[in-house]
């Protein structure tokens, strides 16, 4: 498990990677523990994370949100203890949750309540 973290690699950036590229929108965001990806959780409309793991084979990720320090192990269903990873430990705290604000849909609560079901 040690190539699953690398406490060196900073994070991509302050937003969701793929969400960004589509001009999207986001709820929560994760980082990956190995490379720095920075993507949405799964409780957002497109589960970019997740996505990530599936795709990289990178299963440590970190809460990428202000005041969170746990780490997930999606192997194995359970919490990581994990070390300090490379600054920046979240998005800024100025960033709204969900966001980017300027990109939510007025019907943002509704759409991520229809995914759920």
């Amino acid at each position: 498990m040690s190539d699953a973290v690398d406490p060196t690699v900073p994070p991509s950036g302050p937003g969701c990677v793929e969400c960004e590229a589509a001009n999207g929108w986001w709820f929560h965001l994760r980082r990956c523990s190995a490379c720095g990806h920075i993507g949405c959780c799964d409780d957002s409309l497109a589960r970019h994370a997740a996505a990530h793991w599936r795709e990289s084979g990178h299963p440590i990720i970190r809460s990428f949100e202000p005041g969170e320090d746990w780490f997930w192990n999606y192997e194995t269903n359970e919490y990581y203890d994990g070390p300090e990873l490379a600054p920046p430990e979240s998005h800024p705290p100025e960033q709204t949750v969900p966001g980017p604000s300027e990109r939510l849909p007025k019907d943002w609560m509704a759409q991520l309540q229809r995914r759920g079901d």
